[in-house]
C-alpha cells in the first residue's frame, strides 16, 4: 500500500534557484529507482519561501530502501546543499484548518 508524505525545504540563502532545480528532478529519480507511484507529486510554497512537497511513496518498504540507495542517497545530499529540512508544524499556514499555499509552477 502507498504511503503519503509531506517533505518540506526551507531553502538556504541564495539557494532558492537550485532548490528548484531539484525539485523538478526529485520525482523522476525516485520513480527511476521504482520507489514512488506514479501519482504526480504537487510543490508549493510558504509564506516563508519553505517548498512544501506532497508525494507518495510505494510502500513503507520503499522508505526504507530509498535509505539505502547509493542514488537516492547523492540526491539527498545535494538537497541538503541548497535546504534546511522543516517539519510541517513550523509553517504558520500549517496551524489554521484549510492552509493555503503557493503553487509552484515547472
Amino acid at each position: 500500500m502507498g504511503q503519503f508524505v509531506i517533505a518540506c525545504y526551507r531553502p538556504r540563502p541564495g539557494k532558492e534557484a537550485r532548490l528548484l532545480e531539484l525539485l523538478k528532478e526529485h520525482m523522476p529519480v525516485l520513480r527511476g529507482e521504482n520507489l514512488v507511484t506514479d501519482r504526480p507529486s504537487c510543490v508549493m510554497r510558504a509564506g516563508d519561501g519553505t517548498f512544501v512537497e506532497v508525494f507518495e511513496w510505494r510502500s513503507a518498504e520503499a522508505i526504507e530502501r530509498a535509505h539505502a540507495n547509493e542514488t537516492v542517497k547523492a540526491m539527498w545530499k545535494k538537497f541538503e546543499e541548497v535546504c534546511k529540512y522543516e517539519v510541517l508544524a513550523n509553517l504558520k499556514e500549517a496551524r489554521q484548518p484549510f492552509s493555503p499555499f503557493q503553487p509552484v509552477e515547472w
